[in-house]
């Protein structure tokens, strides 16, 4: 196992951030931890109980991301439903930090079965976003019931643009708070703005973090599994890792899936449009609505 961590101080500086952001999180909410072969795997519960047969919302965050930066979004989607964000063991956050150097999409499919049952039993529409999107089709939980995958991994390969990674080498080499705002804007929409809090984190996962790679596409006998459940893939318009003319013939032919773009938006939709995140999700759970 290798540890997104660079040394144990480095970790207690990444969990008090994350944790301080949740204590000031105004929103009701539970914290809790649960016990995964995968090790400990944090978790953050808000809005009310399901009624009985209507799944909950399991979000999924990307590469370097977590439980605390998702909060905006989350609040806004516990106002009808219970919501679930999971933070993705070996990313930083306040899961376990080791990850295995391979089969880790196998890995992290186990790990969501076991965290589902734990965390978040009952139905569930699992939203992923970026590396959460692939380990979200990863998982054959029976408990997953649809999926909504967000400039989603795992489909088809990422293309790293050279503009983007003449912004990561200095971001990586030398962290700051204005490189990694640097790196964020060639993530997002162009002209779009990055939140003071997202670079702030950019700067301390650069500091205290070893940053992963993106997965690989998953294998197709893998994916054609997958086709048994219901899935919407969707992508920002001028996401420059999976640009919709890559992602949606993909998602169609791979998955099976429907496919949606939002306008304006990039790489970081969570982020740069979480109101029309907020829309499709609800729009896809209202289909498991009962009677």
């Amino acid at each position: 196992m290798t540890s997104v961590y660079r040394d144990a101080k480095a970790q207690r500086e990444v969990r008090r951030w994350c944790e301080g952001r949740i204590a000031e999180w105004s929103t009701p909410h539970v914290r809790g931890e649960v016990v995964t072969s995968a090790g400990v795997t944090s978790f953050v519960t808000a809005g009310p109980e399901p009624r009985d047969g209507e799944p909950g919302v399991v979000l999924l965050p990307g590469t370097n991301m977590n439980a605390a930066l998702c909060l905006p979004l989350v609040g806004a989607l516990a106002r009808g439903r219970c919501v679930t964000v999971l933070d993705l063991p070996g990313q930083p956050g306040l899961s376990a930090g080791g990850r295995p150097r391979i089969r880790r999409m196998t890995w992290y499919g186990q790990w969501l079965s076991e965290a589902l049952e734990r965390a978040a039993p009952g139905p569930a529409v699992a939203v992923g976003h970026s590396l959460g999107g692939a380990v979200a089709l990863a998982s054959g939980s029976a408990q997953i019931v649809g999926r909504v995958l967000l400039s989603s991994a795992g489909i088809t390969r990422l293309r790293v643009p050279a503009p983007l990674l003449a912004a990561t080498v200095p971001w990586l080499l030398r962290p700051s708070v204005p490189r990694s705002t640097a790196l964020l804007r060639r993530m997002a929409a162009p002209g779009g703005e990055v939140p003071d809090h997202l670079s702030t984190w950019m700067d301390l996962v650069a500091r205290c973090c070893r940053t992963s790679l993106a997965p690989p596409p998953l294998p197709s006998g893998l994916l054609e599994q997958r086709r048994a459940v219901p899935a919407l893939v969707v992508a920002g318009r001028c996401d420059p890792f999976l640009p919709p003319r890559v992602l949606g013939p993909s998602a169609r032919r791979r998955l099976g899936a429907e496919f949606g773009v939002v306008e304006g938006a990039g790489h970081l939709l969570l982020d740069e449009a979480p109101d029309a995140v907020l829309a499709l999700v609800e729009e896809f759970c209202a289909t498991f609505a009962t009677s």
